[in-house]
C-alpha cells in the first residue's frame, strides 16, 4: 500500500501525486508500487525492497542521489499461540525532494506520524523526521521491555505457590527469546546511530543534532534495560526449573515412603498365605490371632511412619 503525505503549516494531508517535500509511506507494497517510486526517483528497486526482507541487517548506505537507512523496529506477533515480540526492518530513503519509508507491516511507529500525533512533525524537515522515527522506535522498545518485565514479575509471583507449572518455564523462555531479538536489533541500530552522527549529506539544524543525541541516549538505555532484564529472566527461569524439580523430588519421596509402608502388610500377609502347615505359623491357633496380627502390622506401620517423618522423608 502506497500513501503520500505532506505537511503545510503543521497540517498533515494526503496527496495523490508526487510533489516536493512529501513523505511516501510504503506498507507491504506490491511490485507495481515499488517500480513506480523507483523509476520516478531513480532509485535502485533492490534498495526499496531491502526492508521487506526480514534477514536484512541495519545499516546506512549512501548512493548517488539518495541515502538508505535500515533499522530494526519492534513488532508484535503470535508465537506458540501467545503474544510475543520480534523485530522487523524499516527502510528510510532520504531524497532531496522526498522521504520514503518502507516496511512489511503497519506498525505503531509510522501510524503515529500518519495520524498526526507527533508534535513538531514536518515532511519538509527530513533529518528531523528521521530522528523522530528513531526516537519513537527506541521509546517503543523501552515500553515493550517494561511489558516483558511485568510478565516476568507475574510469573515470579506464582513461583512460591502450587500453581507453578511447566508452562511458566515456556513463558520465561519466550520472554528471553524476545530479549535476544531486542538486544541484537538495538546493537545493530546503535551502529546506524553512530554513523548518523557523522552524516552531513542533507542539511541539519542544531536542534536536529540535539534530537539525535536524545535518540542515542535512549537507545543506550534500551540496550542496558535489555541486558538487565535478560539476566533477571535467566535467573527466574533457573529458579522455576529448580522449584519444579524440587517438587517432583518431594513427590517421589512421598510415593517411595508410601510404597515402603504398604509393603509391610503385603510381606506379612504373603508369609501367612504360604501353603504350609498352619501349626507352624505363629498365632495361627491362638484365639483372636487375626486381630492380633493386624494390630502388630498397624504398630509396625506406625513405627515406620514415625521413623520416616523424623528422617524428613514425609
Amino acid at each position: 500500500m502506497k500513501t503520500i503525505y505532506k505537511t503545510d503549516n503543521g497540517i498533515l494531508s494526503q496527496k495523490e501525486t508526487f510533489e516536493p517535500d512529501i513523505w511516501i509511506n510504503l506498507i507491504s507494497p506490491n511490485m507495481d508500487e515499488l517500480t513506480e517510486v523507483a523509476e520516478y526517483y531513480q532509485i535502485d528497486i533492490a534498495d526499496l525492497r531491502a526492508a521487506l526482507d526480514e534477514e536484512e541487517s541495519s545499516r546506512v548506505q549512501m548512493e548517488d542521489g539518495y541515502t538508505l537507512i535500515l533499522v530494526d523496529i519492534p513488532f508484535e506477533e503470535i508465537r506458540n499461540e501467545q503474544r510475543a515480540y520480534t523485530t522487523i526492518p524499516l527502510g528510510i530513503l532520504l531524497i532531496q525532494d522526498a522521504i520514503i519509508t518502507v516496511c512489511s507491516e503497519d506498525t505503531a511507529i509510522l501510524s503515529s506520524f500518519a495520524n498526526n500525533r507527533m508534535r513538531g512533525f514536518s515532511t519538509k524537515k527530513k533529518m528531523r523526521f528521521v530522528y523522530q522515527i528513531l526516537l519513537r522506535t527506541t521509546n517503543l522498545y523501552q515500553a515493550l521491555l517494561r511489558v516483558i518485565d511485568k510478565k516476568r514479575s507475574e510469573i515470579e509471583t506464582r513461583v512460591g505457590t502450587e500453581t507453578t507449572e511447566d508452562k511458566d518455564l515456556i513463558n520465561l523462555h519466550e520472554l528471553e527469546t524476545n530479549l535476544v531479538y531486542f538486544a541484537t536489533s538495538l546493537s545493530a541500530n546503535k551502529v546506524v546511530l553512530d554513523r548518523l552522527t557523522r552524516y552531513e549529506r542533507i542539511q541539519q539544524y542544531p536542534e536536529d543534532k540535539e534530537l539525535l543525541d536524545d535518540v542515542i541516549v535512549e537507545n543506550r538505555q534500551a540496550i542496558e534495560m535489555t541486558n538487565i532484564y535478560r539476566d533477571i529472566i535467566h535467573g527466574a527461569r533457573e529458579l522455576v526449573s529448580t522449584i519444579i524439580n524440587n517438587r517432583l523430588n518431594n513427590t517421589m519421596k512421598l510415593l517411595a515412603s508410601i510404597t515402603l509402608v504398604m509393603a509391610i502388610p503385603t510381606i506379612i500377609s504373603g508369609i501367612y498365605g504360604m501353603n504350609v502347615s498352619g501349626k507352624w505359623m505363629p498365632l495361627s491357633t491362638t484365639p483372636h490371632g487375626f486381630t492380633i496380627i493386624c494390630g502388630i502390622i498397624t504398630l509396625i506401620c506406625a513405627l515406620v511412619l514415625l521413623i520416616l517423618k523424623r528422617s524428613k522423608m514425609l
